[in-house]
């Protein structure tokens, strides 16, 4: 299976448990991994036969960006629901960083690896 991938969406939204972070805008970014078949796009070169990238992040980043959830783990669960269902990959892996969550590590997050079902 081929892969397409966007390394390091950088989004500014609300996240997190603390009362400060309710109010406060953090920047979390994104690692999607999209496993689909790349060679009919290749073929006819269709932007058409592949996801787009550039559909893809647009529409990660302007649902990530109004959200406001409380754990990434849900961030991340909704965001591969969206690559899933409205991208047509076979399965995504997504890496959500949430750097400064802990101030003695440089980053933490969480990696999530879900499948088409249909």
């Amino acid at each position: 299976m081929d892969t397409i991938f966007i390394h390091d969406l950088r989004v500014d939204t609300i996240i997190g448990i603390y009362d400060w972070e309710r109010t406060t805008l953090q920047t979390v970014s994104l690692d999607i991994e999209m496993a689909t078949d790349i060679r009919n796009a290749a073929k006819t070169e269709d932007i058409n036969n592949t996801p787009s990238y550039k559909d893809v992040a647009k529409r990660l980043h302007d649902f990530v960006s109004e959200s406001e959830f409380f754990l990434i783990e849900t961030m991340a669960e909704e965001v591969a629901c969206i690559v899933l269902d409205e991208f047509g990959v076979e399965s995504v892996k997504i890496t959500v960083h949430k750097p400064g969550a802990v101030t003695t590590a440089k980053d933490v997050g969480v990696i999530i690896e879900r499948k088409n079902e249909n």
